[in-house]
């Protein structure tokens, strides 16, 4: 029942597809909430309230993120990992499709955004869903030695949903009058996304179920109907999952920095243009796709754990001078602040499906990943946005913001260094490693 190494790669193809379209999806709610969602659904409160208005709504996909964890993961453990990424695929388009459809506060009051943060606690519930079970399906079909390489397929799916709709906002912004945009073409992206459901949903019917899965289901199929996998997860491996969780803090939170508050940050107060940074940050997502790639391959010669622990040595060391470059007004030191980065955060997210996968049995890998997953995407990227707008607006200071990701990169080093090595173990048997 091994994977061969032609269904790894189909399999491999088809959950970068689905990871990039429900990412889209996630990604162009964090684009509009920088710039206009302040206006349309929240347009009574002064213009720095408004937008920490708008970042609260964005904060709520993350905070439903770890009930699609669980939920997911719990019948991911039981039922398989195919079903799962189906059901997240569908939740994620019908709730961004109503988005593109929704009324603004002009025209139902309060209403709207009542209804765009539970649209919104949808999308956090579906996106909540597929990490788990896109990072396993790659890593448990993969071949022996290469499990961070195609464990990396669906992390690309992160950097190309954003590039995506990047370009989708980029375009639009380029070819509309400011009133155009607000009016009507910001829905755009949301509308375009029926068409890329479908089409992912089309790919993962035809992948097979994990190889892994169906062998720990003919050893315990007895068992598996009455098992509960998230609370046996949480009551043999808490450590594991909290450290787990704090070693991606930094890596998840300085991805929401970069992509939505600086997007935020340099438009409406440094006066960068608003096409300008959609570009440079489409730019930058295009070149994560290598690198996470490349990171990830080079994980099964070198280990997961010493990469992540360079990766986040780097960035806390970088903080201040990426701010300084971006705080410059020179959109040629943004880029460069962005690609030193984005190399710092790939060295930890390129291996990261296999590390995570690597670090829990397989009847408990769904639930054990997906919880640490999502944990790290409440404390860390879920309110990242809010907290740099409140400390901007407290200090005046964009060093602030600097702080605050040494002390994020700090948590995630000795999160990381109390974990141990994972990259060559056997995956069908993979006990909890940690070093204390």
């Amino acid at each position: 029942m091994a994977a061969t190494a032609t269904s790894a790669r189909r399999v491999a193809l088809a959950s970068l597809i689905g990871t990039t379209i429900e990412w889209y999806d996630f990604f162009i709610y964090g684009t509009a909430a920088a710039l206009v969602f302040n206006q349309l659904f929240f347009p009574k409160f002064d213009p720095v309230v408004g937008t920490v208005a708008a970042f609260a709504t964005f904060a709520v996909g993350f905070l439903a993120r770890p009930i699609g964890g669980v939920l997911f993961a719990h019948y991911g453990d039981k039922l398989g990992r195919k079903p799962m990424l189906i059901g997240s695929l569908m939740l994620m388009g019908v709730a961004t499709l109503l988005m593109g459809l929704l009324p603004t506060y002009a025209t139902i009051g309060v209403w709207a955004p009542i209804l765009l943060t539970l649209l919104r606690f949808a999308q956090g519930i579906g996106v909540g869903g597929e990490w788990g079970g896109a990072a396993l399906m790659a890593v448990e079909h993969a071949p022996k030695g290469k499990r961070g390489f195609y464990g990396s397929w669906p992390q690309v799916g992160v950097p190309a949903g954003l590039l995506l709709g990047n370009l989708t906002f980029t375009a639009l912004s380029a070819n509309m009058s400011e009133e155009t945009f607000l009016a009507w073409g910001w829905r755009v992206p949301f509308l375009c996304s029926a068409a890329l459901i479908v089409v992912g949903f089309a790919i993962r019917l035809k992948i097979s179920e994990s190889p892994v899965f169906q062998q720990a289901v003919q050893r315990d199929e007895k068992e598996r109907a009455q098992r509960m996998p998230v609370i046996e997860v949480l009551r043999e491996h808490p450590k594991t999952i909290l450290l787990a969780a704090g070693s991606f803090l930094a890596t998840n939170a300085t991805f929401y920095v970069g992509t939505t508050w600086i997007v935020s940050y340099t438009t409406k107060t440094l006066d960068y243009e608003r096409t300008t940074i959609l570009s440079a940050n489409a730019l930058l997502a295009a070149v994560d796709i290598p690198l996470m790639m490349a990171f990830g391959l080079l994980s099964d010669r070198l280990g997961r754990r010493g990469m992540s622990l360079g990766g986040m040595l780097a960035l806390g060391l970088f903080a201040v001078p990426w701010i300084m470059l971006v705080d410059s007004g020179s959109i040629g030191l943004f880029l460069l602040a962005g690609l030193v980065v984005q190399a710092c955060r790939t060295a930890v997210y390129g291996p990261q499906s296999a590390f995570f996968s690597e670090l829990f049995s397989t009847r408990l890998r769904y639930s054990g990943a997906s919880l640490a997953y999502q944990m790290a995407a409440i404390l860390g990227g879920g309110i990242a946005p809010m907290i740099c707008t409140a400390l901007f607006a407290a200090t005046g200071s964009s060093l602030s913001i600097a702080g605050y990701v040494v002390v994020l990169c700090l948590i995630s080093f000795v999160s990381t260094y109390l974990l141990a090595e994972t990259y060559k173990r056997d995956l069908s048997d993979a006990p909890t490693p940690t070093k204390i």
